[in-house]
């Protein structure tokens, strides 16, 4: 696949759906060691509605509609921490893509980037703070840097994946500053995020849902 479209967006959508249905106690047992343990059952409720969603306005919508769409329904779905969250990272990503009939390597470096930012913003977050933004931003960068090689879209991702799996690696090493692990701190080191490995899950599943395709 040289480009994500309207059409693949929407299968990409039902993919994070069934992926993260499929992670739900994964990612409940995750967030449970430090957190509040719901973040399994916020992602798969959002991304459920999303998928529902979009497939519902169907491709003519368009890919800024869709993804406007897909946040709108999160936000409202799921107003938890991490459903706010990225519920702003569709809102920004779509900004970011106005008007974008397809999504290749540099149109995808700037939807991860508005979407990084997004969440840095309204979560308040910084890099080093042991969020999803500690493996958002190295993604963002991985694709900007791809996009200026002129890579093409599926080992782009795959870059982008690698990278992902390494900055989530890193996030043991942190102490967590924001929600309910803020109050374990030292205790987080040594523990993955669960919100960064949201953000792991959603750039590994895009890759393959693109390699797929291919």
């Amino acid at each position: 696949m040289d480009a994500i479209r309207a059409d693949d967006l929407i299968g990409l959508f039902q993919r994070w759906r069934d992926m993260f249905a499929e992670q739900r106690d994964f990612l409940i047992a995750l967030d449970g060691k430090v957190g509040d343990s719901d973040l399994g059952i916020t992602m798969a409720k959002s991304f459920a509605a999303a998928a529902d969603t979009v497939t519902a306005e169907g491709p003519a919508a368009g890919i800024t509609k869709l993804l406007r769409s897909a946040g709108a329904i999160m936000a409202k779905t799921a107003p938890s921490t991490m459903g706010t969250l990225t519920a702003t990272g569709f809102l920004r990503g779509a900004k970011a893509l106005e008007g974008v009939e397809a999504i290749g390597t540099a149109e995808l470096a700037q939807f991860w980037r508005a979407f990084a930012t997004g969440i840095a913003e309204r979560g308040k977050a910084k890099l080093g703070d042991k969020t999803i933004l500690d493996v958002l931003d190295p993604v963002a960068g991985a694709l900007e840097q791809a996009a200026s090689s002129g890579l093409a879209l599926a080992p782009a991702l795959k870059e982008a994946a690698d990278t992902a799996d390494a900055a989530l690696e890193r996030t043991k090493t942190m102490v967590a500053q924001h929600g309910k692990a803020a109050a374990f701190q030292e205790k987080t080191v040594g523990l993955q995020d669960a919100g960064a490995t949201v953000g792991v899950l959603l750039v590994k599943t895009m890759s393959d849902f693109v390699a797929g395709r291919g």
